[in-house]
């Protein structure tokens, strides 16, 4: 749990920097239909990575089709920044509780609700996902891009005391494929990446039906190739020093690996939902 905690906090900045400036900042995967132009320059590259993690929530939230469901009291699982618990607040009317594990992020989130005019609506709280205190206290519980980052057996059964009866679960991440994609996934993003057989079994396990499921990786695909083309962009635009050199090309091969993991089926990007039983 330091590890994460400390990886979080050290991301702090990098996100502002790449995802800002907010209110709503976001730290997941995006969707978009076409591969970035070659002539992009690195602000428009930039708009495209924040208008693709916005796009990916609202095709999500059709495909969950939560307009149609109870949505007043929602837990947001591993928030970030806040963009999603203020996405839900602002779209959907919902009273989010934003639950990160980063101390430095609690702060901001109120900062960003605040400037969003959603402070009453969002409550960061600083929580570990299996510890959450309470029972039967929401409607449904959201993890963008974050579930990796969980033991999903016990996570699904905290999910299934906070939830209330015909509560729902709603995820979208990256699940392997192959088991090579694995260890350098996990090492990058400090994760715990697993197949969608091992959640859909966890959920049975605590008590959620399966609702629906389906794989968004060609639509993720155009992210990547986005994210790689500013990276290279920015590299070009300034001198760095070695170390920071080192971490630009750490990242351009493992952000080339998710997209040939998408491309060979080594890896996917999936919307899910799950209904307590």
């Amino acid at each position: 749990m330091k590890a994460l905690v400390r990886f979080y906090e050290n991301k702090t900045q990098l996100i502002l920097d790449k995802y800002g400036p907010g209110p709503r900042v976001h730290y997941h995967t995006g969707i978009m239909g076409a591969p970035p132009s070659p002539s992009a320059s690195a602000s428009e590259l930039r708009s495209s990575l924040l208008a693709s993690q916005e796009q990916i929530l609202l095709y999500a939230s059709t495909a969950w089709n939560i307009r149609m469901t109870p949505f007043r009291e929602v837990l947001d699982v591993g928030c970030g920044l806040g963009g999603g618990a203020i996405f839900w607040a602002q779209e959907f009317g919902a009273h989010v509780t934003a639950v990160t594990i980063a101390p430095s992020h609690i702060s901001l989130v109120s900062e960003f609700a605040a400037q969003a005019g959603v402070g009453s609506l969002v409550q960061p709280l600083l929580s570990d996902a299996l510890t959450l205190p309470g029972e039967s206290c929401f409607d449904a519980a959201i993890a963008i891009d974050s579930s990796s980052s969980f033991e999903r057996r016990p996570w699904f059964h905290r999910l299934s005391k906070l939830l209330r009866p015909d509560g729902q679960v709603f995820i979208f991440d990256c699940y392997l494929g192959k088991p090579e994609y694995e260890t350098p996934f996990n090492h990058h993003w400090c994760a715990q990446i697993g197949y969608a057989e091992e959640y859909i079994s966890a959920a049975q396990e605590a008590g959620f039906r399966l609702e629906m499921i389906e794989d968004v990786s060609s639509q993720a695909i155009h992210f990547w190739d986005t994210s790689i083309a500013l990276m290279l962009a920015e590299a070009h635009k300034c001198t760095m020093r070695s170390s920071k050199r080192t971490k630009l090309s750490n990242s351009l091969s493992v952000h080339a690996l998710v997209r040939r993991g998408l491309c060979e089926r080594g890896l996917s990007h999936t919307l899910m939902s799950f209904r307590k039983t």
